[in-house]
């Protein structure tokens, strides 16, 4: 009888061992209405296509695991399995991948494209494995653009002092401070918050973002400037990794291309009906022509060599050189 039970509660030890490591956590700072749970949800129904009921999807959005850098950290210990992340603190995880937040580096979001998904971008994504994660894929968020409450930006003066919520990144922050702002970094969690009770003049986000997060409710003006690609990745925690069989991560990397595919999709949407939604809700918008654009650029002609030095000008000019 003592045998029989001890039997039994190993059974029952090890099936729900397992239920638990068939459960995929994942998380996202953006609402599930967002390019993010339109990604998540590509992400579950792709691995439910191809893999049954092998793994359950549970969905963390709007910060529900914490900022993003925690996020990551959590898929370094394996307590999180899998996150959809902003470029904004991958490079305090993958330095290499601050090349990509160089403000004006890409021309457009098809050459965006075809560098990330190209040598460069597949180079940049292997190298997260180093750093107990593992990259899927590259999704997006779009160009980020500036929106704030305090005056509509046409030029650089535009900016003098203006308190900027900026992501974790040394490379945005670097180039806001050239330009004269004063940038913040700050936890997206915190955001809107502290745009309501103006201890920020404002921040800077995608239009995809700008949207989702309905930052037209606590924001005046918004700037289309384009400033920097805003890319994004669909990282999962080593361990999860190590621990599949190789059709497992066949379709892991499926649903990672999935969630991709359906980021990028989100993004041509908002950039065709995002601004004239803006404008209903009441922001006033202005788009820089290219010679306003110009202008900030030479601005950061001390920034670039900065980024030169720290990334290298064969690296540079191999992105700016993709067709």
């Amino acid at each position: 009888m003592t045998k029989f039970f001890f039997c039994t509660a190993s059974a029952l030890a090890f099936a729900v061992t397992a239920a638990t490591a068939a459960e995929v956590k994942i998380g996202y700072a953006l609402a599930e209405d967002s390019h993010y749970g339109a990604a998540a949800r590509a992400f579950e129904e792709t691995l439910k296509s191809e893999l049954g009921d092998t793994f359950t999807v549970r969905h963390f959005p709007s910060s529900g695991l914490g900022g993003e850098r925690e996020v990551i950290e959590g898929l370094q210990l394996g307590t999180v399995e899998a996150m959809i992340a902003s470029s904004g603190t991958l490079s305090n995880f993958v330095p290499e991948v601050g090349v990509f937040d160089i403000p004006f580096l890409f021309r457009d979001l098809d050459h965006a494209r075809q560098v990330l998904d190209g040598p460069i971008g597949q180079d940049m994504l292997a190298k997260f494995d180093n750093v107990g994660t593992h990259g899927l894929a590259w999704g997006e968020q779009g160009f980020r653009h500036i929106t704030n409450n305090r005056n509509p930006i046409s030029t650089p003066e535009d900016m003098a002092g203006l308190k900027i919520r900026t992501m974790e990144n040394p490379i945005h922050i670097r180039a806001f401070e050239a330009l004269g702002a004063a940038p913040t970094p700050m936890a997206w969690p915190e955001v809107i918050p502290a745009l309501e009770q103006g201890a920020i003049d404002g921040q800077e986000n995608p239009l995809s973002v700008i949207v989702s997060a309905n930052l037209g409710e606590v924001q005046k003006y918004l700037t289309l400037d384009g400033h920097v690609y805003s890319s994004a990745i669909v990282l999962v925690s080593q361990r999860l990794w190590n621990d599949l069989d190789d059709t497992q991560k066949a379709a892991f990397e499926k649903a990672g291309d999935a969630a991709a595919a359906a980021m990028r999709a989100y993004v041509d949407q908002v950039e065709v009906e995002g601004v004239e939604t803006l404008q209903a809700r009441g922001m006033e918008v202005n788009t820089l022509t290219p010679e306003q654009k110009q202008v900030f650029q030479d601005r950061l002609a001390d920034t670039y060599a900065t980024y030169q030095g720290q990334f290298g000008q064969d690296l540079m000019d191999s992105i700016l050189a993709a067709q």
